[in-house]
């Protein structure tokens, strides 16, 4: 799975901060990791510096292998919290098209598991 991160020129520290990216996403999304080919992230400061609530954005776009992107935003105080935000939401967004993926491939539902 590789991991593109891309920021606004309002965000500090870029290097640091796309290491955290990076170790975070990994880990969080490791389970999935043979599914899924690239994540783009794309980090912003919607108040350009000035001191504003929920200003910091992180937007995780996932491309799973032969399948659509799966993309999410999360806004927060903190870039941190924007994207644990994120990936948790990315996260819930992936089970969801996973699992519709497994249902119509004849996976596991209560139907079927009635007659057994």
């Amino acid at each position: 799975m590789e991991i593109q991160v891309s920021t606004d020129s309002n965000i500090e520290g870029r290097e640091e901060l796309v290491r955290r990216v990076e170790d975070q996403l990994e880990a969080t999304l490791a389970r999935f990791s043979d599914r899924i080919t690239r994540v783009e992230v794309h980090l912003g400061d919607e108040s350009a510096g000035r001191s504003s609530r929920t200003d910091q954005r992180c937007m995780l776009e996932a491309r799973p292998a032969g399948r659509a992107p799966v993309a999410v935003t999360n806004f927060a105080d903190t870039m941190d919290a924007a994207i644990r935000g994120a990936a948790d939401k990315l996260v819930r967004a992936l089970e969801s098209e996973f699992g519709r993926l497994a249902d119509r491939k004849g996976g596991d539902t209560i139907r079927g598991a009635e007659r057994s």
